[in-house]
């Protein structure tokens, strides 16, 4: 089986990378190898490389800088969606695409089904949601959300710097969602493709919290592998404490039913892959 992963420098990209299985043969490219906002870019790389399976790990991720780049949001989450889609159709592969919880208005209070109503709040919902809906009927789409790894620009590593640099760390409270570890949503993408599932469905880690709750956790499993020398307090805060650009849903926990029946049994509890991923940063 061959293989095309765009968007491979990032977070999701280098998990996908390092979870294959052995059976593949993988074509990589980053944004300094592939511009996917060029249709006929896309085109001729997917011609050359004739793969089985194309996974999109690309994405404008900076939520607060689409409110003033919606061009830019527009072309990299949905024009190039289009490309990809149009390109690996025509090739008669596979097309997996990963798209957010940001789609979502946060408003419902229980877990949204991949069949929930859609109503984005700010750009980036926008564009991630048209890039849905450019990726096709035949397409395998996975919401994911808070999204981590070892590596990369994430919320995990901001804590773990903030709390050594900082005598306090301050931390919305009433925002609700669910943290995913890069490798996981991986190896799920991995296993969903190679069962040939298709349509929309939804995957995080299991269970929910705020983002203060991620970050008390977070400060709790570095003090206790050592990875800090001493605590500093986490203070909860409100979302209009800590105004931004974008406007955050504040409740946007997903209904990961169908993606779990796929996999045959859910994902692990968020906690347990917090452990494991501070653990790799202590052991390099």
């Amino acid at each position: 089986m061959k293989v095309l992963i765009v968007g491979s420098k990032g977070q999701l990209g280098r998990s996908l990378l390092a979870t294959a299985p052995d059976d593949v043969t993988i074509v990589s490219h980053g944004s300094d190898t592939l511009d996917i906002t060029d249709g006929d870019a896309v085109d001729t790389t997917v011609a050359q490389v004739e793969p089985d399976i194309v996974f999109n790990a690309a994405a404008y991720t900076a939520v607060d800088k689409a409110e003033a780049d919606e061009e830019m949001a527009l072309a990299v989450n949905a024009t190039s969606v289009g490309h990809l889609a149009r390109a690996t159709h025509r090739a008669h592969a596979r097309f997996v695409h990963v798209s957010t919880d940001f789609v979502f208005d946060g408003l419902s209070g229980r877990p949204y089904a991949p069949d929930a109503p859609t109503a984005p709040l700010g750009v980036y919902g926008r564009t991630k949601l048209a890039g849905e809906l450019a990726a096709g009927e035949d397409a395998l789409i996975v919401r994911t959300a808070w999204v981590y790894a070892a590596t990369g620009a994430n919320f995990v590593r901001t804590m773990l710097r903030l709390m050594v640099e900082r005598s306090e760390v301050r931390v919305v409270a009433d925002q609700i969602g669910t943290p995913t570890y890069a490798p996981g949503l991986a190896d799920a993408l991995w296993t969903m493709a190679r069962k040939r599932a298709r349509g929309i469905h939804h995957y995080t880690d299991a269970g929910a919290c705020s983002w203060y709750d991620f970050a008390v956790a977070i400060q709790e499993e570095a003090l206790s592998a050592g990875l800090l020398a001493q605590a500093v307090p986490v203070i909860p805060i409100r979302t209009v404490d800590y105004p931004t650009p974008a406007p955050r849903p504040h409740y946007s926990v997903l209904d990961k039913t169908s993606a779990f029946d796929i996999l045959g049994g859910p994902a692990p509890h968020w906690r347990t892959p917090l452990r494991a991923m501070i653990a790799e940063i202590k052991h390099g």
